[in-house]
């Protein structure tokens, strides 16, 4: 299980460079060919019967934020990447930078806010990162506009076999994927795909899409689970310990119909739990293999994940162990999806 150390490593959007060279370290030597192509893709190859492609795929990349500039007296002004609510940043801590310097977010004190700043919602505009830098001077030496900034978040076990990290979503598919090329076994051509700039509009999934033409795609991701205090149950994304999370539909993607009721079926049968996720707010890159060329059929298979897109996700490794058994399951049964419909 590599969660750990995925989870560790910086990979915001565009600078998925240390998760990338972690990956190809660990898929040398056991797939049939492994290349990165010109966006930054890992593509992993393991042939089968010939008869069709099947592409997995889990993304590298993960929110943070960028520099944007400095100000003269040594703070950092950045801009976010990715899907980020500016409420969960305040105090937080990052790494910004190759050198991976260290900061913390700051907010101007509540006691020197004028009524309206305290009525208002955090705007990332009014948020710095401050690196213990005296100057602009100062900062400059360790810093440029354009660095890139990770969540410095630990990776913890915690309460009912909880799992508390930064970038979650979508490391744990990307440490399912590696599991399957080491020990899955699959009838067809099986491509595993770690991609690149999933969270800021699915651009690596859309240039693997047209390169590979898979006939089926089985995005492996990480959801939104808002079964929390405050939230009716009728308002559940998701349930944290529930299983595996099928997807119907969401803003991207209309997902084969056909594999839905097949792992579904498949996870009865094995007695592993799943659910539907039970809103359409939001995509993954199911839309990107869905929609390119002739299409393919598609299923999104994700890990309800709480506070996600924060420097704290929390899955449950009941869920994440349940999700490991039914890809192995479904990769050896896939050839029985084509008698359905």
């Amino acid at each position: 299980m590599y969660l750990k150390e995925l989870c560790k490593l910086p990979g915001v959007s565009g600078n998925e460079d240390a998760v990338r060279r972690f990956i190809l370290s660990k898929l040398a030597g056991k797939c049939d060919s492994c290349h990165v192509d010109r966006m930054g893709n890992v593509i992993a190859f393991r042939r089968g019967n010939g008869q069709k492609k099947l592409l997995l795929a889990a993304h590298m990349d993960e929110v943070g934020l960028i520099v944007s500039s400095i100000t003269e007296a040594g703070f950092l002004k950045f801009q976010t990447v990715g899907g980020i609510d500016p409420r969960v940043l305040v105090s937080k801590r990052v790494t910004v930078g190759p050198k991976a310097i260290p900061g913390v977010i700051g907010y101007k004190a509540v006691h020197l806010q004028d009524k309206a700043e305290r009525e208002q919602s955090v705007r990332a505009k009014s948020l710095y990162i401050d690196i213990g830098a005296s100057s602009k001077t100062e900062a400059e030496r360790l810093v440029s506009p354009g660095d890139y900034c990770a969540f410095d978040s630990e990776f913890v076990l915690f309460g009912d076999d909880r799992i508390k990290a930064k970038a979650l979503d979508d490391r744990a598919g990307c440490a399912l994927l590696l599991d399957i090329v080491e020990n899955g076994k699959c009838p067809y051509d099986l491509y595993c795909v770690f991609t690149v700039q999933e969270e800021v509009g699915l651009r690596g999934a859309t240039v693997a899409a047209y390169d590979i033409r898979p006939d089926i795609a089985i995005v492996l991701e990480a959801t939104t689970c808002s079964d929390v205090y405050g939230t009716e149950p009728k308002d559940y994304a998701t349930v944290l310990g529930g299983g595996v999370a099928i997807s119907l539909l969401d803003r991207s993607t209309y997902y084969d119909k056909d594999l839905v009721r097949f792992v579904r079926a498949l996870a009865a049968r094995h007695k592993l739990p799943v659910q539907y996720k039970q809103t359409a707010m939001g995509g993954n890159e199911g839309g990107a293999y869905q929609r390119a060329c002739t299409g393919a059929r598609t299923l999104a298979l994700s890990l309800p994940a709480r506070y996600i897109h924060s420097p704290a996700s929390v899955i449950s490794k009941k869920d994440y162990d349940h999700m490991h058994r039914l890809l192995y399951q479904l990769l050896q049964d896939i050839e029985q999806t084509e008698r359905m419909g």
